[in-house]
């Protein structure tokens, strides 16, 4: 059965009588480049094992296992079981599981499967592969990244703007708090743009293959990172305010003059954007708001 097939796909989607549903993001991609593609960039072994959510039909989860020693696919559409077990019926190192990824802890999905399975012979840590239903893309990756869950390797496709977003520098258009955060767990590069018309059904919009290799330690020492990432919100919250009327008309308190104090203690322009601003501007920010309460920075 070739899934890389648009004509394969829609009889099988007819025979079962499944029709993709818009509120679970449901694009099922039918191009054997681009799933070649992502499997390359998720430097895949026999000794993997490997994480996917959203198997759809399973087209990339067959790709996937030929390569890996194990695939725990995440499938949260109990109307696609019946499919998956058919298309993966032959596969030996296949697991289908039925929960919303939102909802699943990582670590303890893949330490269960090697406790029962005596995996000794899989790799440290795991990878992940997802075609992100584009509805949760940003929850979902921040689920992925914020509970440091113990993966080496992250290839996900997205929306192309969120792309774009995901890997933006200072300063660029597509610059803001996703950045930022990406930025802040992993070392993320962009493998692939992908057309819309490789998808069963044809999404409105064009999605992009995004790689992302999970840092060990931020690249910017953070105490609290709750409060680092809360002056990055507020800092873009509203992105044609100035750096102080953003963070003193955000719900982090204090007075305009106060946070103008702690915005100067760290070496930072007032009258900035929080657009203009690096990763260890941010951090240093946080630091001295802090560190240094409203008497000590103005004494």
């Amino acid at each position: 059965m070739d899934l890389a097939s648009p004509v394969t796909v829609r009889r099988l989607m007819e025979r079962y009588r499944f029709r993709c549903r818009k509120s679970l993001g449901q694009n099922f991609l039918v191009d054997a480049n681009i799933i070649g593609k992502i499997i390359t960039a998720a430097e895949i072994n026999a000794r993997d094992i490997v994480v996917e959510i959203g198997p759809g039909l399973g087209v990339m989860t067959r790709a996937l296992a030929e390569k890996a020693g194990m695939v725990l696919a995440v499938e949260v559409d109990k109307e696609l079981l019946p499919i998956l077990g058919e298309t993966l019926a032959e596969m030996r190192n296949i697991e289908i599981i039925n929960r919303d990824a939102l909802k699943v802890d990582f670590d303890k999905l893949v330490s269960e499967y090697k406790a029962n399975s005596g995996g000794n012979d899989y790799s440290d840590g795991y990878k992940l592969v997802a075609n992100l239903p584009y509805y949760i893309t940003t929850p979902l990756v921040m689920h992925l990244l914020e509970n440091r869950f113990k993966l080496s390797i992250m290839v996900v496709m997205v929306q192309e703007e969120v792309a774009r977003r995901m890997v933006a520098r200072p300063g660029s258009k597509d610059y803001g708090a996703l950045s930022l955060a990406v930025n802040f767990y992993a070392r993320a590069e962009v493998v692939c743009k992908v057309s819309k018309n490789v998808f069963v059904p044809r999404p409105e919009v064009g999605s992009a293959v995004v790689k992302m290799i999970r840092l060990d330690t931020p690249p910017v020492k953070v105490e609290n990172e709750k409060m680092f990432f809360s002056i990055v919100r507020a800092a873009f919250g509203q992105r044609r305010k100035t750096l102080l009327n953003a963070l003193s008309g955000s719900s982090l308190g204090l007075s305009k003059e106060q946070w103008r104090y702690i915005i100067e203690e760290a070496g930072l322009e007032p009258s900035a954007r929080g657009e203009t601003l690096g990763m260890e501007e941010f951090a240093a920010l946080t630091r001295c708001y802090e560190e240094r309460s409203w008497r000590s920075c103005t004494s």
